[in-house]
């Protein structure tokens, strides 16, 4: 993953508009955002197939609910590892690739990833971390049980800073 803001096309106030709808809505309707932003319909067709060309918008999903498959458990693992020459991306990947598994972080400082995973029962996730030490390069586990979640905004543009919206509205000079 690259580190550095990544050359995204210009976003103007409409454009974040758009997004910050989406977010929020992801089956809202080309009428109804057109109502809501005073643009026609065909406006906002271009404008949100224009943001899936450029990456912007990765796909449309549905917000499914994990406490309906009774996912009730959620860990928060800590993964130290051998160094070696690519260890992070394969073992990340490998990582990812365990099922239960829902977030890999590469991290810096005391351990090298910090996996989020949700299970059904005790036993599932013993499993689970099982399988996360046979990886290759493994060296040490450590898990914290979540005792419970609290719903925040998830959406990117609700998430952004004053700072940060000033940025991604710039034009690039590049």
């Amino acid at each position: 993953m690259n580190d550095a803001l990544r050359a995204a096309p210009d976003l103007d106030e409409t454009d974040l508009a758009i997004l910050e709808r989406v977010e929020a809505d992801f089956d809202v309707s080309l009428e109804t955002l057109a109502d809501e932003l005073d643009l026609s319909k065909s406006a906002i067709h271009y404008r949100l197939n224009k943001l899936k060309d450029n990456g912007v918008i990765q796909g449309v999903t549905a917000d499914v609910d994990p406490m309906a498959f009774g996912l009730e458990m959620v860990s928060i693992t800590d993964v130290s590892v051998t160094h070696e020459q690519g260890y992070s991306e394969d073992i990340g990947e490998s990582l990812s690739a365990i099922d239960g598994v829902e977030q890999v972080f590469y991290t810096m400082g005391d351990v090298d990833f910090v996996v989020i995973s949700r299970v059904q029962s005790r036993e599932q996730l013993n499993d689970l971390v099982e399988r996360m030490v046979a990886l290759e390069g493994v060296n040490e586990t450590s898990s914290r049980f979540v005792m419970r979640e609290f719903d925040g905004p998830t959406s990117v543009t609700g998430n952004l800073t004053d700072d940060a919206r000033e940025t991604v509205l710039q034009p690039s000079s590049q």
